[in-house]
């Protein structure tokens, strides 16, 4: 059997502190600093591999990708997001990595682990995907390349943060400064964190002044590194916080380092290379994105109601706080037939108001005469322009 190595990255700090990542890693493995770089060539596909990046000949695929998660809750909450946008995701077979979108026929989806897309978004094998914005952090490591498309998809909600025992040294310690001002951490026996965020991590502690503080990479449950004794604390993703719970663990009062959901996430090279058709493409999913998200939680309440004028029935619905809709009611006549005559008795309501809000915008309008009250959820909500997109041509500066 192969003998493993050790590999050991130190962050500096100020004040002579540290901040270690302790990782394994087979000894046929190679480790390229940041001024290394290797190149390799082929008669078909040149590679450049310079500072952990692969660049690639743009005009080598015709198609557009679009990255999305393989596996897990992940990755079905996303494939249900795209569907509810009328972006039905086409597999021949599902253990196929490559499907199809019919409605934008220029663009393939790639089914990757989520740092796997993040790592190809810099290496130009991706141009799109979503991920959570944990690994989009964590793996992008603040990349100029990527670009934020769309930060709120709004699933995959969770957050990374330190967690401790409940028990022994721990047992007063809840907040973050506690923590960090303990005694027992010196530069011989610091703070272990067990972690499976290397960059993230000690940039936190960095940000937060923490000294004597070390992180170790670790897989599978990191709930039972402290119990086991090879960690002080951890450093985690929590979403309901009863696996630390049912481990004796507790988060601590400062101690987030990132709230997270899914993301929509670029290659800004790819965005400005191929400005024309990708650009259209991103364009046509984001605002299907903002339109369902808009919408989602809305209602659309239609009721009738008497008055002697439009103008009349409007002072009396903006009158109520609940029912001033998404930019105010719109009121139009109501046309009865009566002695053979046809007449505009009554004025029609229709107003948007959120699903929390639903039950006593209907008392609200029943209140000053309303009638008839109508309820329909919303599907789509389109703005005159989306303002991410606005955002993101200024982020490419076009």
């Amino acid at each position: 059997m192969a003998s493993m190595q050790a590999v050991l990255q130190c962050y500096s700090f100020p004040s002579s502190s540290s901040v270690c990542i302790y990782s394994r890693s087979s000894q046929s493995s190679q480790v390229l600093g940041r001024s290394q770089a290797i190149s390799c060539s082929s008669s078909t596909t040149p590679l450049t591999i310079l500072d952990r990046k692969i660049e690639r000949n743009a005009s080598e695929r015709s198609m557009f990708r679009l990255g999305l998660p393989s596996k897990g809750r992940m990755a079905s909450e996303t494939l249900d997001l795209l569907r509810d946008c009328q972006l039905s995701v086409k597999q021949v077979n599902p253990r196929q990595y490559v499907a199809q979108i019919p409605e934008l026929s220029n663009l393939e989806v790639w089914f990757q682990r989520p740092k796997d897309i993040v790592r190809k978004l810099l290496s130009g094998d991706l141009d799109l995907g979503i991920v959570g914005l944990d690994t989009f952090s964590e793996y992008g490591q603040g990349d100029e390349d990527l670009i934020l498309v769309h930060d709120a998809l709004a699933f995959g909600d969770c957050h990374l943060s330190i967690a401790i025992p409940k028990y022994g040294i721990f047992e007063n310690i809840n907040s973050l400064s506690e923590l960090a001002q303990m005694p027992q951490w010196t530069d011989e026996k610091p703070l272990r964190i067990a972690t499976g965020f290397t960059y993230l991590g000690p940039k936190f502690v960095k940000e937060r002044g923490l000294k004597h503080v070390t992180f170790s990479t670790a897989d599978g449950a990191l709930e039972a590194a402290p119990a086991m004794g090879i960690a002080d604390a951890i450093l985690d993703l929590v979403s309901s916080g009863t696996t630390l719970r049912e481990n004796n663990l507790k988060e601590i009062e400062g101690g987030i380092v990132l709230e997270s959901q899914a993301v929509l996430v670029a290659s800004k090279k790819s965005l400005i290379r191929h400005s024309g058709d990708l650009l259209l493409t991103t364009r046509e999913i984001l605002e299907r994105l903002e339109a369902h998200l808009r919408a989602a939680g809305q209602f659309t309440l239609t009721a009738n109601m008497r008055g002697s004028c439009e103008e009349d029935v409007a002072k009396k619905v903006l009158g109520q706080p609940s029912l001033s809709g998404l930019q105010g009611p719109t009121i139009s006549k109501v046309f009865c037939k009566r002695n053979e005559r046809v007449v505009p008795d009554y004025y029609a309501i229709v107003i948007c108001v959120p699903k929390k809000a639903l039950y006593k915008s209907v008392q609200q309008l029943r209140q000053i005469g309303g009638s008839g009250v109508l309820v329909s959820p919303l599907t789509y909500i389109f703005d005159e322009e989306t303002p991410r997109w606005s955002a993101l041509l200024a982020e490419l500066g076009l």
